[in-house]
């Protein structure tokens, strides 16, 4: 028994899968460049880098989809892997509940055969009984009623229509259904690019939830920076085709990547200073025609190739918008706006909203609730069935499309946003095309490409490059941080925070909406729309503070969730507590604190960059660590919260 446990501790403590000196090149520069990774049981790694650096690839290449030039991945026989990719899966005829039972294989035809008679509501013959029977008994063999209960209950949680075809699904139902496929196989190691891309909040939500609580390994890919945050046990960079370990604060990881780049930045000028010197060392050499040194002639050659193969950091993209035009405060104004397709239900219902120059709204809402319907109706693209939308006489509107559907395919990059000119102008100022796109990290040889060779995240900077060449007043932007960089994310941030003039955005970004909004409007499923100041979460706090309709009208004390918070003042009479209650509420605030004190000396520790040079076993332990301790506390505070309220 002793050598059982022995052997269980050290399988769960190693590596699930080592990558050993992958190289992959597609261009100049390898995309890769034998770089080594150590995949440990029970992580989630959050794999970040730029547009373009090759983090879709290397998951390729843990899934063993494409094959490195060089090197290899070990890992055992029994391992199984599961991907999401970016890319939206196809509208085929099949319906969603064979789209996710196809993750499982060979037993998937069985299930799928199994559902479709099971839903048939007529025709049960003799031998509709027979054909029953034979499935139960070979699904049954192959424990395949575990598995049907595990799809079942997939599709139930991502609220997905079993029997709708995927052709009749939008994206966001399809990215759904793709997630669904993933999960369904279980997999010791799950590869997610993009989750939160056509998803809606209550999704995400949803999505994290399930992640958190996922007893293996996931590797994922996102720009959602609340996801980061709350999810990753380890960051993982690509950068120039090195792969690099930071502690899971993304606050942190920020800190130590601007240190990494100062050192590089001074060593870089160390290096190009003796550069110069050795190369005016040899020029002089030559006109006095003295014997050269040849060991410094070569150390002079070894330096000009380390010179020559020396990949600088791109330059941040430098986003430009143009001024808004000049016009008066009121923006737009709806009041008492309903909306219906034909004889269906109203979608939009008695709405009325003032919107001002410099407001930054963002529209928030499950997917199907409205939001695009209502951002038509405030821009003029739709008229409401009842009420009215005035709009200021100077208003110039620019939309973000999320579908892209104002790119032409067939046309170059630079034909795109300059339509035939060879020039932009931007603030007031002619710029020619080229440099302006350099500023969206377009290279003069990707303007000239064509639009259909664009990744999602050049697709979406090729957007806004146009989108910000255009004088307006009013940007109108639908989802516009799917596929960008967390980088290029932040530079949109600020300069939309910096714009004059009006913001309409449709995000499910969560960190995004809490950094740029000023107002939020949400749409319920129930048709409902509130109308809150602040951010998403502003919104989720007063949320919070608001007692339920359905519940017993009585109010309920609301707590901060402290250790220091004080006795209610409110004029209500307290329950009274067992003793033992008492004690146990005594020693709460002490146990808060400690656990607090521990979590803090902890991530402390994890946020030394030595800390990533311990034994794998210990790394994993102190994780598990401050996960299990963060879970403490937060029970603590719960604990502490129901005993202090009357």
């Amino acid at each position: 028994m002793t050598h059982l446990k022995d052997f269980l501790r050290r399988f769960t403590t190693m590596s699930l899968l080592s990558l050993k000196n992958i190289y992959i090149s597609v261009g100049q520069f390898p995309l890769i460049d034998n770089q080594n990774l150590e995949i440990n049981a029970k992580e989630r790694i959050a794999l970040i880098g730029r547009n373009g650096e090759g983090k879709s690839t290397l998951l390729k290449i843990i899934s063993q989809e494409i094959l490195p030039d060089v090197g290899d991945i070990i890992k055992p026989a029994f391992l199984k892997v599961a991907s999401l990719a970016q890319a939206l899966p196809e509208p085929t005829a099949l319906t969603v509940y064979e789209t996710v039972a196809q993750g499982l294989e060979k037993l998937s035809q069985l299930l799928v055969q199994y559902h479709h008679l099971i839903a048939q509501a007529h025709n049960h013959t003799d031998a509709w009984m027979n054909q029953v029977q034979v499935l139960q008994h070979e699904i049954e063999v192959q424990n395949g009623w575990h598995i049907q209960q595990r799809i079942e209950k997939i599709i139930q949680d991502l609220n997905l229509p079993a029997d709708k075809k995927m052709s009749d699904l939008s994206g966001g139902w399809r990215r759904r259904v793709a997630l669904a496929t993933a999960l369904v196989q279980e997999p010791d190691i799950l590869l997610l690019d993009e989750p939160t891309n056509h998803l809606d909040l209550a999704a995400i939500e949803w999505l994290e939830k399930m992640l958190l609580n996922y007893p293996k390994t996931v590797i994922f890919i996102t720009h959602d920076r609340a996801l980061l945050k709350k999810l990753a046990t380890r960051i993982v960079e690509l950068d120039r085709g090195k792969l690099t370990s930071y502690p899971p604060d993304y606050d942190n990881y920020l800190i130590k990547k601007e240190q990494v780049l100062l050192e590089e930045a001074r060593h870089n000028a160390l290096f190009d200073k003796k550069l110069s010197d050795e190369e005016q060392w040899i020029r002089q050499g030559i006109k006095a025609r003295r014997t050269r040194n040849e060991g410094r002639v070569r150390a002079l050659k070894a330096l000009r190739e380390e010179r020559k193969q020396r990949r600088t950091i791109k330059d941040k993209p430098k986003f430009e918008v143009n001024d808004p035009i000049a016009g008066g405060k009121m923006v737009i104004q709806a009041e008492n706006i309903s909306f219906s397709y034909h004889e269906h239900k109203s979608i939009i219902e008695n709405f009325s909203f003032n919107i001002q120059r410099q407001d930054k709204i963002a529209i928030v809402g499950q997917n199907g609730t409205g939001k695009t319907t209502l951002v038509k109706l405030l821009i003029g693209q739709l008229k409401p069935t009842q009420g009215s939308v005035k709009q200021s006489p100077v208003n110039q509107i620019a939309f973000f499309d999320q579908n892209r559907e104002e790119i032409n395919p067939q046309e170059t990059v630079m034909a795109n946003v300059a339509k035939g000119d060879d020039s932009v102008e931007i603030q007031g100022k002619k710029k020619h095309v080229i440099g302006y796109l350099g500023d969206f990290l377009f290279s003069p040889s990707k303007c000239r490409t064509l639009a259909n060779t664009l990744s999602g995240g050049e697709q979406n900077r090729l957007m806004l490059a146009k989108l910000f060449a255009k004088p307006a007043n009013v940007l109108v932007l639908d989802e516009p941080t799917n596929d960008l960089d967390i980088e290029s994310l932040d530079v949109l941030e600020t300069l939309l925070l910096n714009y004059q003039g009006t913001v309409i955005i449709i995000s499910h970004d969560r960190d995004f909406i809490d950094n740029i909004a000023t107002h939020c409007i949400f749409l319920d499923t129930d048709g409902k729309i509130s109308i809150n100041v602040g951010g998403y979460s502003d919104w989720l706090q007063r949320q919070s503070l608001t007692p339920n309709k359905k519940e017993i009208s009585e109010p309920k004390k609301v707590l901060k969730l402290t250790a220091q918070s004080k006795t209610s003042e409110l004029n209500v009479k307290p329950k009274k507590l067992s003793y033992q209650d008492q004690k146990e509420l005594a020693m709460l605030p002490g146990l808060i604190e400690k656990l607090e004190s521990q979590i803090s000396e902890l991530e402390t520790l994890i946020c030394d960059p030595q800390f990533y040079n311990k034994p794998k076993h210990e790394i994993l332990e102190t994780n598990e660590k401050v996960v299990r301790l963060k879970e403490e506390l937060a029970n603590a505070y719960e604990r502490w919260s129901l005993l202090e309220q009357p």
